[in-house]
């Protein structure tokens, strides 16, 4: 062959294999969600250890940063907001078509050194524009972790030549009495009391050292009573009720867990016994159990956990609540550490042996394991996990749970935030420390450089997980078809309308590396209908946090609860989204206000968003539908026989 011919035939072999690689490459927009890139946000949690602030002094350095989204100028486009551990945190203008404008500065968002975690926009003073509440924690060291309630200046705000209000913020946590000074993961604002205005419900994380505890059941002993040092103390759930404008802590006579052995890391309000009235769940790691308390209805609650679970994750991290089989119930799910895979699961972490399980089930822990839980409402009081038969059970080191029609199909998915900055549970590295590190420490008498031994901790990325609803109670692995499944080490996240297309967009927050900010395309592809919803309340609750929007198509029940703070340190829209499918019509919707009142809507138009205000329509009492067991085959009748005490005695 000639040199003239090896040049056509090398030149027809390159021809092709471009070819080939334009054919293979996806095309941007062909899948349901895109990365999108040049957006204005440019923001990137850095997480690195140092002398000062590493993960062995802080137990939670790894846990990340949260995001909220929601409109602050109430011009119609969705901002954000992201809260930076290490950094400063950031609020973005939304200047439609995933064009993003960084105001922090001119906003008024202070800079400063705190470790901040999880954030929510709540309308605080109740004067029709969203203020920004930003959760601090860590630095141990220097106790600067006092949380910031930002207020909107609202209609004092400037107006620019675009028409558009710049908001601008003053920082007043102090006049609330919301500057509190604690490990603080989240906060949730409604109205727990029904009077009208938004109250504010806190859960914290605390760092004491695990070994310290000694499996004590401390859950309703406040800090004061710990014999531990001052800079260990600000854990526990706490509850502040608004008194005309002014935030005074009911923690303990509300019966609200404010024990630092609470490591709450998720917090779902919702109507979970159909009562009308406001109940929380709590989400806690490592060894305290989660809580639910259920609302009495007379200004306290009642942790009723154990009455309506049969188990919980161990170590529950993030935590979501909606409906999933369109039944018109809440169901739960809550993310844990559970690996996917056999090598993961034989080299990060260990189970309980049979021994510890039953002391921690006699010292009131409860049934706990290491697993994502579906908690399936079944409309008899009690929820019944089906995480393993929906094949949810395992995602590995979990952070963000949400569940949220992504597909706009009519069905809701699951989405979970994976990653660990650095896998501080592989046995490896952990026998590494105690037989190499300590040992050389115990015979030199010098201490090993913090820094040397955390640089001998593996570090794997891991793909977040996206689960598609199948309709009938399981859930299809669907991140890689959706355009999800980049690996990262990311945390919360948070989901809304960025572009008023119909569909939910995407953002989510990771460590070490760039925020994703993801476009949902299923208007494009798949065609579905939607009908949206954005409320205006009455009296002091201005956005209407409390509502419930039901759908009535066929015999199915579409279901949203308005409680921004989902999932893990973040905040979703407060517009409210169904997806309809292929469906063109819909029987009816109703609208049940934060004061229990409905309003009807007989087929209201789809593929468009409802602006609804209380003030103007006429809306009648809720109708709340009786409350208890349903009739069942078989009843409890009275027996003389003595109740059987099993023989305490370990089979394995």
């Amino acid at each position: 062959m000639n040199t003239r011919s090896l040049h056509i035939l090398l030149a027809c072999c390159l021809s092709c294999i471009i070819l080939l690689s334009c054919k293979n490459k996806t095309a941007p927009g062909n899948k349901l969600f895109e990365l999108m890139e040049h957006t204005g946000i440019d923001f990137n949690n850095k997480v690195v250890d140092d002398s000062l602030e590493n993960g062995f002094l802080y137990r939670n350095f790894y846990n990340g940063n949260g995001v909220a989204i929601a409109d602050i100028n109430n011009d119609g486009f969705a901002d954000v907001f992201l809260t930076s551990n290490t950094g400063h945190n950031k609020l973005y203008l939304n200047k439609g078509n995933f064009t993003f404008e960084d105001i922090s500065d001119k906003a008024g968002i202070i800079k400063d050194d705190k470790w901040n975690t999880g954030v929510v926009f709540a309308d605080v003073n109740a004067d029709g524009w969203l203020d920004i509440y930003v959760c601090s924690s860590g630095h141990m060291g220097t106790g600067a972790r006092k949380n910031k309630l930002y207020i909107n200046n609202g209609s004092n705000n400037v107006v620019n030549k675009a028409g558009v209000a710049e908001p601008v913020f003053t920082e007043q946590a102090a006049k609330y009495k919301l500057d509190i000074s604690a490990y603080t993961t989240q906060v949730s604002f409604f109205d727990y009391d029904m009077d009208g205005d938004l109250d504010c419900f806190m859960i914290n994380n605390s760092p004491i050292p695990i070994n310290q505890l000694n499996f004590a059941n401390k859950r309703d002993t406040p800090d004061s009573l710990w014999k531990i040092a001052d800079f260990l103390k600000g854990g526990g759930d706490h509850l502040y009720r608004n008194d005309d404008g002014i935030f005074n802590e009911v923690t303990t006579q509300a019966g609200i867990h404010g024990g630092l052995i609470s490591f709450g890391l998720g917090v779902s309000v919702t109507d979970i016994n159909g009562d009308g009235w406001p109940d929380i769940f709590v989400s806690n790691d490592s060894y305290e159990r989660d809580y639910l308390y259920i609302n009495q209805r007379n200004g306290t609650y009642k942790d009723e956990m154990e009455q309506w679970f049969q188990h919980t994750s161990f170590s529950s991290m993030g935590a979501d609540v909606a409906d999933i089989n369109n039944d018109g119930y809440p169901d739960l799910f809550t993310t844990d550490m559970l690996p996917l895979n056999d090598l993961r699961l034989k080299t990060t972490g260990s189970f309980d042996n049979i021994s510890l399980f039953t002391e921690k089930i006699k010292s009131g822990f409860y049934y706990q394991y290491t697993k994502n839980c579906l908690q399936l409402n079944n409309r008899n009081g009690k929820f019944i996990d089906i995480a393993r038969y929906s094949g949810v059970a395992a995602t590995d080191w979990s952070w963000g749970a949400l569940i949220f029609d992504m597909d706009n199909d009519g069905w809701n998915d699951l989405y979970v935030c994976n990653g660990i900055n650095k896998d501080v549970t592989n046995l490896d590295f952990m026998d590494f420390f105690a037989n190499n590190i300590n040992q050389k420490m115990v015979m030199s008498g010098k201490k090993e450089s913090v820094d040397k031994i955390l640089k001998e901790i593996p570090i794997n990325a891991l793909p977040n997980k996206v689960y598609r609803n199948d309709k009938n109670l399981k859930f299809t692995d669907a991140g890689e078809t959706w355009g999800l499944a980049q690996t990262t080490f990311s945390n919360g996240a948070a989901y809304g309308d960025l572009d008023n297309d119909g569909d939910l967009d995407l953002i989510v927050c990771n460590q070490n590396q760039p925020t994703f900010i993801y476009k949902n395309n299923g208007g494009q592809l798949n065609k579905n209908n939607y009908v949206g919803f954005s409320l205006k309340g009455k009296g002091k609750n201005h956005f209407a946090i409390g509502s419930k929007v039901q759908l009535f198509i066929g015999n199915e029940i579409l279901t949203r609860e308005l409680f921004p703070s989902r999932g893990f340190q973040s905040s979703v829209d407060y517009k409210m989204l169904f997806g309809l499918g292929k469906y063109t019509k819909i029987d009816s919707a109703i609208i049940t206000w934060p004061d229990r009142t409905q309003y009807k809507m007989s087929a209201p138009q789809i593929n468009k968003v409802h602006v609804l205000d209380e003030m103007l329509l006429q809306s009648t009492p809720e109708k709340i539908a009786a409350t208890g067991p349903e009739m069942t085959v078989f009843s409890t009748v009275q027996s003389s026989f003595e109740k059987h005490t099993e023989n305490d005695y370990v089979d394995f």
